[in-house]
């Protein structure tokens, strides 16, 4: 972004107004990792719930499992493993695998043991830290 405009001349106005909409050069990418089956409508929201919590964070999170069931069936086992391979490419691509939940499913499972394969960082946030009521370092005290 330039202080001068297409002629040249100084122009703070453009510049300081724009700078405020650009104090972000990139975000961090987090892997949204929670359950999806069982009961799918709570986990929906959950995950929308973590995702809102990344991006409170300064993250920009990536939830497949909030993508691919709007358009594949999860009930078609070819399906599922296609958007679990998805999910995979994804996570490649992500800076952290953050996972969320008191229980690993099998789909994070498989997550969670790629991201360590490829050195990708995982970090549980537990449930209380999601609510305000726990910091992140006061739950890394507890474990």
């Amino acid at each position: 972004m330039d202080v001068r405009n297409h002629e040249g001349y100084m122009d703070m106005t453009p510049y300081l107004a724009l700078s405020k909409c650009h104090t972000r050069k990139w975000y961090k990418v987090v892997y949204i990792c929670s359950p999806y089956a069982g009961n799918v409508e709570a986990n929906i929201e959950n995950a929308r719930r973590y995702c809102r919590y990344a991006v409170e964070a300064g993250c920009m999170p990536v939830a497949p499992h909030l993508l691919y069931p709007q358009f594949m069936d999860d009930g078609n086992p070819c399906e599922r493993d296609a958007a679990l391979k998805f999910g995979i490419v994804l996570l490649s691509r992500c800076a952290e695998l953050w996972w969320f939940g008191n229980r690993i499913s099998s789909g994070m499972r498989g997550e969670i043991e790629f991201a360590k394969r490829k050195g990708i960082p995982v970090i549980h946030i537990d449930e209380d830290v999601i609510r305000g009521r726990l910091t992140t370092a006061e739950m890394r005290g507890r474990v």
